[in-house]
């Protein structure tokens, strides 16, 4: 058997991270130095058993190729979980979703960008 865990990704600025995804609903877990020096933050959503691993390493610049990687989160209620992070100050695209998702003949997604450039899809379950 096998069973998929966890994603890693690099950041440039550790708490800016934790509380970009804390704003998603993610609930931080444990933080730790790694042996190479890295400080590891460990985030996971309460009802999945994946999490999320954020490095930081004070000597890699954090860049990749757009569009190269996301995350993605399921939600009961796109349009209130939405608007709770427009509350918390969190930028929705595309731009105008709120029309978008009144036509139900239309999939509700939406992305955000966490601090470093990472999107994260939003689909409603």
């Amino acid at each position: 058997m096998i069973k998929f865990l966890h994603t890693r990704i690099r950041v440039s600025d550790l708490d800016k991270s934790v509380d970009f995804y804390s704003k998603l609903g993610f609930e931080l877990g444990q933080c730790k130095d790694s042996p190479q020096g890295n400080r590891l933050a460990f985030l996971h959503i309460p009802a999945s058993e994946h999490f999320l691993e954020l490095c930081y390493s004070p000597e890699f610049d954090v860049t990749f190729p757009e569009d190269l990687m996301h995350t993605a989160v399921g939600v009961e209620n796109i349009i209130n979980y939405c608007d709770k992070l427009e509350n918390d100050g969190i930028e929705i695209w595309p731009s105008g979703w709120r029309e978008k998702f009144a036509d139900p003949s239309k999939r509700k997604m939406a992305f955000v960008t966490d601090p470093d450039g990472y999107e994260v899809e939003i689909l409603e379950l």
